[in-house]
């Protein structure tokens, strides 16, 4: 059965990504692979073993145009509350904590950040499907 491992985003400034993602998300550096045209550096958390890998093309200076494809990737919290005032201290801007219901009762609780490359990540109260 596959297993998800990593997802990769293209940023501009590695050490403003690894300290965007040590702050909001608690991610640290599980390793780094410079190469002559691009570094990787796969970040993690003690969470799970899934990783977020920054990759770096050395010779690129311009925002990369994220398009209309990319969505967003998705990490929950135990408190919600807690983690949006958090964000918020850290200057991180969250977005208002939004509540959908279904079927007459809470699917989800959530709020998004937006990275320094422009990515938006959604952040969920662990709750039904979201654990």
């Amino acid at each position: 059965m596959p297993k998800a491992i990593h997802m990769m985003v293209r940023v501009l400034e590695l050490d403003r990504s690894i300290a965007f993602y040590g702050k909001a998300l608690g991610l640290t550096v599980a390793d780094r692979f410079d190469f002559e045209t691009f570094t990787l550096v796969y970040l993690r958390n003690a969470e799970a073993d899934f990783e977020i890998e920054l990759t770096l093309n050395k010779d690129r200076t311009a925002p990369y145009a994220l398009g209309d494809g990319y969505g967003h990737v998705a990490f929950c919290v135990d408190d919600l509350d807690a983690e949006h005032e958090r964000c918020a201290g850290l200057g991180l801007e969250p977005g208002k904590i939004v509540a959908f219901d279904r079927d007459g009762g809470l699917m989800a609780r959530f709020f998004f950040l937006t990275d320094p490359d422009g990515y938006r990540i959604e952040v969920l109260q662990r709750h039904g499907r979201y654990r």
